[in-house]
């Protein structure tokens, strides 16, 4: 077989320890699961082979050292790499030219100059010129690297683009991170095995997960903040809703009441950023280079989180507002600097790889799987033993599910037949999988969807999940609980921080005990020790607080709007319709004090 002047000069660049050059299994660095998919590619020699590894277990380290074995053994003599998004392309092009494989990230069309062993391209630049990259693909044997191949299936043109265009390619490696797409789209070059049930799923070759990578150490261990609160907002119709997020409700409305923690006029998003900065600061004693990013829903959103850093910290927050060349500069900057906080608008999550990332703040309304996998993806790179990330996110139940499945390995399903009445949790529409993936920052037309206006929200500290299991109990920001918790080593074994959360709910509790009844806030205390009020008790103290104020009303002359916001600012607490026993037992307290100072 003919060796190519390109295969000559990547084999030149080679280390000599690099796989492919040394006798192979003699010098191989990779990590176990790399080296096992190494060993069973290299036995089986298949055309098309899908790798399905969690993020940030290096599948680039793996795909390319496949695709230097295949130069180096003539099995190939040119390689196209098909990326998500421009910045990534570029990455695919950096990554591959540190060992000696020379890609192209600019290639438009004509003739590839001879110091280059292939290119670097775009999903959608396929889907522009599939017959452009067919006709490559024909004139020389071509290895194609599909990067998060679940993209083949964005849409049905890019689907077709990516069959016609490599359909004749001589071996093809798709790669995935994340569960695979909640549509029944056909992904290219990818096999469908029927199961037992009659329904067809996914077939990997090779799967590491996120489970397997945490317990290799390959990954870090991740611990979410969840955040409650009680939203207030406008609908369309006029009417004034409150909620507590977190609390059962329907799905228009835990929408809005996220939508509305979202708010950056509001209360929430800033307490929970100075949360997010205070957790920060403390990973930063251990990872002295640590940096945080939020994920945005919008461009003004994201702008305004910025302008909140800034307040917060004191320092600028890097602004990411779309895939764009400047964008990808940017996320390269900060990359390399020591800045604390980057602000990214939605984005395609497996665009944004800065491996010091390792606190988060989940700030946008996507609700898909797939898109929360890719999210968190990016805190779990680990760097070195014991690194931990953190991520904060709404008490939003669809979150909560994810964040408690994390190491749950799931497979793509063509086929889906539903009872009548059945709902399937990871069934989202494809409309949502798309706004997740896009590049532009566009008007996605939900506001249409769930027309309201965000007028007040709080911040409440929810609970801690890690590892499937649940810690600690509800506080206000600030308090001495919220604190034991942002408090926690950034640098822990994974049991170590199960031991450490144990104990600090403990603590948790055994303060809370110490507290008299009175003093103790309802949302603080041990569930064992929370009065329960009937529901015709809780009707008589509504009845009860209202005659207090209606009476103070011909009293004072306020309106009895007024007098109720003004005993929320003094005594605290949510609106009369959801405040506790114990609340509106002290709003009664107060207005009779405030009657009786007036006689």
């Amino acid at each position: 077989m003919t060796t190519t002047a390109g295969t000559s000069s990547a084999s030149h660049h080679l280390s000599p320890a690099f796989p492919g050059r040394a006798p192979w299994g003699t010098a191989s660095k990779l990590r176990a699961w790399q080296q096992g998919a190494m060993d069973k590619y290299i036995q089986e020699q298949p055309r098309d082979f899908l790798a399905v590894a969690t993020p940030g277990a290096g599948k680039t380290t793996f795909a390319l050292t496949l695709a230097s074995w295949m130069l180096h053994h003539h099995v190939v003599q040119q390689v196209t790499v098909v990326a998500p998004t421009e910045h990534l392309k570029k990455q695919w092009a950096e990554a591959a030219a540190r060992i000696g494989i020379k890609l192209d990230p600019e290639y438009s069309a004509g003739p590839l100059g001879r110091e280059y062993h292939g290119v670097a391209v775009t999903y959608a630049g396929v889907g522009v010129r599939p017959m452009l990259h067919r006709n490559r693909v024909e004139q020389r044997k071509t290895l194609v690297i599909l990067d998060e191949i679940h993209h083949a299936g964005d849409s049905k043109s890019w689907g077709e683009a990516c069959l016609e265009a490599f359909e004749p390619a001589t071996r093809r490696l798709a790669l995935t991170g994340t569960p695979f797409r909640s549509d029944t789209n056909p992904i290219p070059f990818v096999t469908y095995e029927e199961g037992n049930d009659g329904i067809r799923r996914s077939a990997a070759d090779y799967t590491y997960g996120y489970g397997n990578a945490l317990a290799d150490n390959v990954v870090r261990p991740v611990i979410f903040l969840s955040y409650s609160g009680n939203m207030r907002w406008r609908t369309k119709a006029g009417d004034e809703i409150a909620a507590r997020l977190g609390e059962p409700m329907t799905k228009d409305a835990i929408s809005q009441a996220w939508r509305t923690a979202l708010d950056p006029r509001g209360e929430w998003m800033p307490a929970v950023l100075r949360a997010a900065d205070q957790r920060l600061t403390e990973v930063r004693k251990a990872i002295p280079d640590a940096g945080a990013l939020v994920i945005a829903s919008d461009q003004d959103s994201a702008r305004a989180y910025a302008k909140l850093i800034r307040e917060i910290t004191g320092s600028k927050a890097t602004l990411v507002l779309s895939d764009d060349s400047g964008a990808s500069e940017r996320i390269d900057e900060f990359s390399a600097n020591n800045d604390r906080w980057m602000v990214a608008v939605r984005m395609v999550s497996e665009g944004v790889d800065v491996p010091r990332l390792a606190v988060g703040v989940y700030a946008t309304t996507i609700s898909t799987p797939l898109f929360f996998a890719q999210a968190v993806g990016r805190f779990v790179r680990s760097r070195r033993r014991g690194e931990t990330a953190s991520v904060f996110l709404p008490t939003v139940p669809d979150l909560l599910s994810f964040a408690n499945e994390m190491e749950r390995e799931r497979d793509h399903v063509l086929d889906k037949p539903k009872k009548q009445g059945e709902e399937d949790p990871y069934a989202e529409s494809e409309k949502e999988m798309d706004e997740a993936n896009r590049e532009q920052d566009e008007d996605t037309g939900e506001q249409e969807q769930f027309s309201f206006e965000a007028l007040e929200s709080e911040a409440v500290f929810d609970r801690v999940m890690y590892n499937g299991a649940e810690f600690g109990m509800q506080a206000h920001p600030g308090s001495e609980e919220e604190q034991d918790y942002l408090g926690i080593p950034g640098l822990l074994e994974p049991d170590q921080v199960q031991l450490l959360l144990q104990k600090r709910q403990a603590r948790q509790i055994a303060h809370s005990r110490k507290k008299p009844d009175e003093e103790a806030d309802l949302l603080e205390m041990p569930a064992e020790r929370r009065p329960v009020v009937s529901h015709k008790e809780m009707m008589e103290l509504r009845r009860q607080l209202n005659t207090m104020v209606g009476a103070y009303v011909h009293q004072s002359g306020k309106p009895h709007g007024v007098i109720h916001t003004e005993l929320r600012r003094v005594c605290g607490g949510p609106p009369a319709a959801e405040a506790t026993a114990g609340q509106l037992r002290q709003r009664i307290t107060k207005v009779q004090e405030w009657a009786t100072r007036m006689k």
